[in-house]
């Protein structure tokens, strides 16, 4: 039985783990964090991500999660309605088929999924790795030393494991021009299974409601020339910086500045992408975020996560060679990814304008969108059909 090492706890790395057991490997997870971590804003499903999810037989309990948000309405620099539409009319969505779920419903139907077949390693993480030819040696922070057959780094944006392996982010990191903060706040709005978006040239603000509860998800989005590295490691600087981006703006602007001031859940950000020439080395493959981020503006990070998942796991089930089983996963994958990653380019994002023409435009554009077809999908999301998963058998020693 092949052992295996999954850095990350989050999506990639559980959906990778309960594919690897289904399969036959001896699968082990590492995850930072001290449990699980719930909340977080919704994420979508969509595509070929809800095949993927169907074949876990998952799918039920997520319908059961769907947050089915009713509208998302525009609104200008005045706090004037612009229009209001389907989320579905946007986001280029299956309405009738496409999953929206709070991010910690998904992950924690993953984990309760596997928890008592695969072995996990809360508040701990990878040290360092030293190949071989035959395993990887792993030290963990912990003190603990083991050794795998194989790595895989699903750790996210910020990929630890990628780092190690592939040497500093920067060279991958492909920063989009925007940074954003999300935080929760007390629904003081009459909100209900909706979200409401503010514009101005170069900044945004966005009240999201998860169904009809006490609290919404606040975000502030604008555009910033450079990433404020500075501000990276100092939750201070971020406030700061945040606060004196949208100061003097009108509508529920100073409240939002105000609450995300003394948020405790305050999550800051640039929206960037990671493209790498190849997603592995030796014994060691990335999976998600950490291979190939797409950035929140595409929607389609977790669904990426899901169908990579996948794909690496049955690759792998089906090649006894590693090296040939991690070509084919990206030979078979790359194309899908690169597809959802230009849904977005460097430079711009026709949803977060930084110009007033570039906004009037965008406007323009949204009031024509409720005329809309039914179920118009955007190619990108099912630009690659699952293979049938392949057949669990005795698996040989990597």
């Amino acid at each position: 039985m092949s052992t295996v090492l999954i850095s990350g706890a989050s999506i990639a790395g559980p959906a990778l783990a309960y594919w690897l057991h289904r399969y036959g490997f001896d699968v082990t997870v590492v995850e930072k964090s001290d449990a699980v971590r719930g909340g977080g804003y919704p994420i979508d499903i969509r595509g070929t991500a809800v095949e993927a999810v169907r074949q876990m037989g998952v799918l039920p309990q997520l319908r059961a999660a769907h947050i089915n948000t009713q509208r998302l309405t525009f609104l200008d620099a005045d706090g004037e309605r612009i229009t209001s539409l389907r989320p579905d009319a946007i986001n280029g969505g299956v309405a009738t088929r496409d999953l929206e779920v709070p991010r910690g419903d998904l992950t924690s139907i993953l984990y309760d999924t596997i928890r008592d077949d695969v072995e996990f390693l809360f508040d701990d993480s990878i040290a360092s790795l030293d190949q071989h030819a035959d395993r990887v040696d792993v030290r963990f922070r912990g003190g603990t030393e083991r050794s795998f057959d194989l790595v895989v780094g699903a750790d996210g944006l910020h990929s630890n494991t990628r780092a190690l392996v592939f040497g500093p982010e920067e060279q991958f990191h492909h920063y989009i021009g925007y940074c954003f903060a999300g935080f929760t706040m007390r629904n003081d709005f009459g909100l209900s299974h909706e979200g409401i978006l503010w514009n101005t040239p170069g900044r945004a603000a966005a009240l999201y409601a998860v169904g009809d509860g006490d609290t919404v998800h606040g975000f502030l989005n604008f555009v910033r020339p450079e990433p404020p590295f500075d501000a990276f490691r100092d939750p201070a600087a971020q406030r700061d910086l945040i606060a004196s981006v949208f100061a003097g703006d009108g509508w529920n602007i100073p409240l939002m500045v105000d609450t995300m001031r003394t948020a405790d859940d305050l999550f800051f950000d640039v929206v960037s992408q990671i493209r790498m020439p190849r997603w592995s080395s030796g014994r060691v493959v990335l999976a998600g975020d950490a291979a190939h981020a797409p950035s929140f503006l595409t929607g389609q990070g977790s669904s990426l996560a899901l169908v990579g998942a996948y794909m690496l796991a049955r690759e792998l089930a089906m090649t006894p060679d590693h090296t040939a089983a991690f070509d084919a996963y990206e030979r078979n994958i790359r194309e899908y990814v690169e597809l959802n990653q230009a849904l977005v380019t460097a430079g711009g994002s026709t949803m977060f304008p930084d110009t007033p023409e570039a906004l009037e435009q965008r406007n323009t554009v949204l009031r024509g969108l409720s005329a809309l077809p039914e179920d118009a999908e955007k190619p990108a999301h099912s630009a690659l059909t699952l293979p049938a998963p392949a057949r669990p058998a005795g698996l040989p020693a990597r």
